[in-house]
């Protein structure tokens, strides 16, 4: 089988890496279409991964739109000289496109659920979406959903085994107190009109972190100079790694707040509409909404001083990490391998769909 995967965001090539990688243990031919976006062509870079680079959107939504035609075109050339079997990307309005022009069957994943405007453009052209089985929205009859989140695709211990040796590029041991940040640059389609950590705050906030632990900053936007001696100075391949080291994970970035959670790291989460709204994703999100409701595993504040206050608060207690990765565990034994869901329905598609539809089941075991 020859097979498409298109990466768009960073977190797609972790999503996407074990699925490769096993699909091409099977014999599978795959062929990876990548958008410069971030570290995505870095992370593809430090696993080893060919790939055809297709563009970069702008960061503008009208220059995105601009742009949609010009990397379809760019993607349709590539995949038409590789003659795939199927295409396949997560949210990939790409992908979607090009296989209507090539009448190969798409099969998507998504786990956002405000992002209507995505929604709208590859909803026509798909065979398949599959979301997590909290995911809030009908996406109609082609909606599957999995008992599990992305994340767990490269998080579960099936595949994701944290390297202390990234302690030591940092000088610090196990027993060290450290906190992660993140920022991002508030630029994707679904992140109109939401904000995070106010700016020209970020300085004061870790100065109240560092009485704790020592502070890291991964950012997706520009560093202003005073923050430029945070940044973490590692490849991001190892990111997750020191995620799992971590005594706390605060920032703007729902995919790391997600990750940290799942990693057994206490993990807080701040975005907001407006001043007078809780964040998009205390309302929208079904993954988050579980992990907070059902795991305890994540908290989410519209207000950034609030979420410092509760910050301070699992610094000070001693056993914060023990009881996350406690609440881990239990997570861990109700979900799925969901690299194992992926290639089971990919390699049995469309006969593992109409399974699906028979029996209407969350995923596999």
């Amino acid at each position: 089988m020859k097979i498409l995967v298109d990466i768009g965001h960073p977190a797609h090539v972790h999503v996407f890496k074990n699925f490769i990688w096993n699909m091409e243990g099977k014999g599978n031919e795959i062929l990876i279409t990548a958008r410069d976006k971030d570290v995505a062509l870095q992370l593809l870079n430090a696993y080893g991964f060919e790939y055809k680079n297709v563009g970069k959107y702008g960061k503008s939504l009208f220059l995105k739109m601009m742009d949609l035609p010009k990397i379809d075109y760019n993607m349709y050339k590539i995949a038409r000289k590789f003659k795939p079997d199927i295409l396949t990307g997560f949210g990939s309005v790409n992908a979607a496109h090009v296989s209507a022009l090539l009448r190969k069957p798409c099969i998507l994943f998504t786990d956002t659920e405000h992002c209507p405007e995505q929604q709208i453009l590859y909803r026509p052209f798909i065979s398949a979406i599959c979301t997590p089985s909290c995911f809030k929205k009908d996406l109609g009859k082609k909606q599957l959903r999995f008992n599990g989140y992305k994340e767990l695709a490269y998080l579960h211990p099936n595949y994701f085994k944290p390297n202390p040796e990234v302690l030591d590029e940092l000088n610090l041991s196990k027993d060290d107190k450290f906190i992660i940040m993140r920022f991002i640059s508030w630029e994707a389609t679904h992140d109109v009109g939401l904000k995070g950590i106010e700016k020209g705050t970020e300085l004061e906030i870790i100065k109240t972190l560092e009485q704790y632990g020592k502070v890291f900053i991964t950012s997706e936007r520009k560093l202003d100079k005073n923050l430029e001696k945070y940044k973490i100075p590692v490849s991001p391949d190892k990111l997750l790694s020191l995620l799992y080291f971590a005594s706390l994970y605060i920032g703007e970035g729902g995919t790391t707040a997600v990750e940290a959670a799942i990693l057994g790291t206490p993990s807080i989460h701040i975005e907001y509409g407006d001043p007078n709204k809780p964040s998009a994703a205390s309302i929208f999100s079904g993954n988050f909404l579980e992990l907070r409701d059902k795991y305890d595993l994540v908290y989410m504040f519209p207000d950034q001083n609030e979420a410092l206050k509760k910050a301070i608060e699992i610094l000070e207690n001693e056993n914060s990490k023990k009881e996350w990765q406690k609440k881990r565990e239990k997570l861990l034994n109700d979900k799925i391998d969901v690299t194992k869901f992926m290639v089971e329905f990919i390699e049995n598609y469309p006969e593992s769909f109409y399974e699906y539809q028979k029996t209407k089941k969350d995923g596999c075991k």
